[in-house]
């Protein structure tokens, strides 16, 4: 019987470079990639299972970029990332793809990327979206800047640890994405805050709320819901989203302005429901309502 677990020489090489709380799991989903896993972090310990599960491990950096034609890359910021770019460009073959996980400036992608592509070698940025549940379950998001040949070496290698993998560009593009998605998140954070301070202030128990929100969200599809245009230019009333997406402003003027007068009564401030209904309609692209 074939062992599943051996090596494909088919199959591109996998390494990865930084074993951390989600670059862990991620590795860990492609221990038995056809192709082989090296993986090499600064904390030999931080390797350990993966390679009783059947990675190798790689004595350094370069010996990751010497060793594979896909590199993945998650560790901490700009600075880093450089480093780590620079030790792999210095073994790495022709026509191998050193994909960036981390988020980062995406100036930093475009610079690596324009440097790496004079040595032959395609640096794409691909950060990731679904967090430590996301890494574990093997369903994250992967939004990727490069060139579509780099893509396509990578995609079923990250198809392991992701459930969606989308090409959105050039180089760059992918941590744009990234920044635009984590806006959404970050500012929806500041606004669950809001929320519990006027729910507190109305004497309600916090935890139920927490219920109720996660279980409408994961029906509803939470902000993302209302992400249907091609485009954030203004409405027509001719257009097949105007007539639904106009019913959406007066369901949500009408509960933005009885939430923010029950918090007038209770002598909460809540900046972002003002600026919410100032700006919902203008959001989803259609008049305020008269």
């Amino acid at each position: 019987m074939t062992d599943p677990s051996a090596t494909d020489t088919t199959a591109p090489t996998v390494g990865f470079i930084g074993l951390g709380q989600i670059g862990s799991p991620m590795a860990g989903r492609l221990v038995d990639w056809p192709g082989g896993l090296v993986v090499f972090d600064i904390r030999p310990d931080a390797a350990s299972t993966l390679v009783e599960q059947g990675a190798t491990l790689a004595t350094d950096v370069a010996a990751v970029g010497a060793a594979a034609d896909v590199v993945s890359g998650m560790v901490l910021d700009d600075a880093q990332v450089r480093s780590v770019v620079a030790d792999l460009l210095s073994t790495a073959r022709a026509g191998s793809v050193i994909a960036i996980h981390s988020t980062i400036r995406p100036e930093t992608a475009e610079e690596l990327a324009a440097t790496a592509a004079g040595r032959g070698v395609h640096v794409i940025d691909a950060p990731v979206s679904g967090g430590f549940v996301g890494a574990h379950e093997g369903t994250l998001a992967v939004m990727i800047g490069g060139e579509r040949d780099a893509y396509e070496l990578v995609r079923d290698a990250f198809a392991r640890f992701a459930a969606i993998v989308v090409h959105m560009g050039p180089a760059g593009a992918g941590t744009r994405t990234k920044l635009a998605r984590n806006l959404l998140h970050f500012i929806a954070f500041t606004g669950a805050g809001e929320a519990q301070r006027l729910a507190e202030a109305a004497g309600l128990d916090l935890n139920k709320l927490a219920r109720v929100v996660r279980h409408s969200d994961s029906v509803t599809g939470g902000p993302g819901a209302i992400m249907l245009r091609e485009t954030t230019a203004q409405l027509h009333p001719g257009d097949d989203w105007f007539d639904i997406l106009s019913h959406t402003r007066d369901l949500g003027e009408k509960d933005l302005s009885l939430a923010l007068d029950l918090a007038g009564s209770l002598g909460v401030d809540l900046p972002l429901g003002r600026l919410a209904l100032d700006s919902f309609a203008d959001s989803l692209g259609v008049p305020h309502h008269d």
